[in-house]
């Protein structure tokens, strides 16, 4: 929960607040009673994982602080379709209001939780930790990442701040792989920088042995291998430093590079290819 209590989740929920009503709810204004109190419940139309509550009631709380939920249901929990996740009562005006931007946080992330539970399932009893990326959707970066750990999935690095990752056009740019890892030492020395990792994209086995040929490298990344391919570099690299494929990894090919015996395994599609999980609000009126 540690990253939904960052403030820009709450001025992310107020900016799709905003964005929906603007100067008002016209239609629940004009059609609803103001001080009429109703009871409403939150259901999956379709089976997933559930996550975003907190995000559902703190959007609630931002219409109308009297609103109550009660959650039927714990983040990360799978549920069958037209199960019961929550239980609202507050005013019917300021509940319909709040509704629809309530459901697309939640059927967003409840999404992505969903879809990382099947690739985790996969991978299940091989060792191997499925990982998301920074493809995430601008603005919701702390949300997906939650999501994807709500799912049994970790996160990789969050932006460009906490990880040092040297891909191709980085390596490119200094000539050889040796002198961009050098040109990232020399910088952490002058800066006093320490306890950040370094990863190091590698196309071939060849750039596999030029990382494992210098110091100052914790991680070695085989991108777009085959998982004959990676196998072999993971036989390579024999423990001397982590390893993570990446690259093009779908939930039919994942089991396979999983068995090579690779550490990490990042997909992308975690977070920029999830369908939004089905979750509906019925008011009793």
């Amino acid at each position: 929960m540690e990253q939904l209590q960052d403030r820009s989740v709450l001025r992310l929920v107020q900016i799709a607040l905003a964005e929906d009503i603007s100067t008002g709810d016209l239609t629940s204004e004009s059609l609803v009673d103001g001080d009429q109190i109703v009871h409403a419940t939150m259901l999956v139309k379709s089976p997933g994982v559930v996550c975003g509550t907190l995000i559902g009631g703190l959007v609630m709380g931002e219409v109308d602080r009297s609103i109550a939920i009660d959650w039927e249901v714990t983040e990360g929990d799978y549920v069958d379709e037209g199960e019961i996740i929550g239980h609202i009562r507050g005013s019917a005006r300021t509940i319909l209001t709040a509704e629809r931007t309530a459901l697309n946080f939640m059927q967003r992330m409840s999404g992505v939780a969903t879809l990382t539970r099947r690739y985790v399932e996969r991978v299940e009893g091989t060792g191997a930790t499925v990982l998301d990326t920074r493809k995430t959707i601008p603005g919701w970066r702390l949300l997906d990442k939650y999501s994807v750990k709500c799912g049994g999935g970790q996160n990789h690095r969050m932006g460009l701040y906490d990880m040092v990752m040297i891909k191709d056009n980085h390596i490119a740019a200094h000539g050889s792989i040796a002198a961009a890892v050098t040109a990232v030492q020399s910088y952490f020395t002058v800066r006093g920088i320490t306890g950040v990792p370094v990863e190091v994209e590698t196309k071939n086995l060849t750039e596999v042995s030029e990382v494992l040929a210098i110091e100052g490298v914790d991680r070695i990344m085989f991108d777009n291998f085959t998982p004959e391919e990676m196998r072999s570099g993971v036989m390579l690299v024999d423990g001397a430093l982590e390893t993570e494929a990446s690259g093009g990894i779908t939930i039919e090919t994942i089991r396979d590079y999983a068995e090579t015996g690779v550490q990490f395994i990042s997909v992308g599609a975690l977070t920029h290819s999830a369908v939004a999980l089905d979750i509906s609000l019925d008011v009793q009126l």
